[in-house]
């Protein structure tokens, strides 16, 4: 089921998402299917659970579209996405290291608006699978990117917080157009208004 990708503007986006419970009464299988169908009809390669309005410690990922139809031996394919498809529980990064490099963002809840957004190159996370068994990966690159970017959704940060003030103002006028609703995309969203 697709469900409506929320807003910027919206409370919920902006809320520190708490724990999910093993013993929830939440089926999370189906709330998964339905956030990557959702993802998928959006375009997305990442959406996290605040963005469909449940301030819950979840995301999902799949970098696959970015790298479908890239040669291996292309200067543009990035390894860290093959097969990169999952869902991340309760995660928590543990660290971020490596250089910091700058790379054009954009948000399913923020359409309209791309930025550059420097993050740190590594990143070592722990989180549960559906099975609720524990990981402790490392991703670089353009995943380690999208893991970030979806990680800042439930502590309740944006990529655009990471811009500079003066980018920041330049955007008010789009971003306020977006809360009002006043965005044309061609997928499902609430608008909080």
């Amino acid at each position: 089921m697709i469900l409506p990708i929320v807003a910027y503007g919206d409370p919920v986006l902006r809320k520190e998402a708490v724990d999910i419970q093993k013993d929830t009464d939440l089926d999370l299988q189906a709330l998964v299917d339905n956030m990557f169908e959702t993802m998928y009809k959006a375009s997305g390669v990442g959406l996290a659970a605040p963005q469909v309005g449940m301030s819950l410690r979840l995301f999902v990922v799949d970098g696959t579209p970015i790298i479908d139809g890239e040669e291996e031996d292309s200067e543009d394919f990035d390894p860290s996405l093959v097969g990169f498809k999952k869902a991340f529980i309760n995660p928590e990064i543990l660290e971020e290291d490596g250089e910091e490099w700058a790379y054009e963002e954009g948000c399913l809840s923020i359409p309209g608006i791309r930025s550059d957004v420097s993050r740190p190159e590594r990143v070592k996370i722990k989180y549960y699978d559906l099975d609720w068994n524990e990981h402790i990966d490392e991703y670089d690159g353009i995943a380690a990117r999208i893991i970030q970017h979806e990680y800042d959704h439930i502590e309740g940060i944006l990529f655009t917080d990471h811009l500079p003030p003066l980018k920041r103002t330049l955007l008010k006028k789009k971003l306020s157009n977006i809360t009002k609703g006043e965005v044309r995309v061609d997928y499902k969203m609430k608008f909080s208004k």
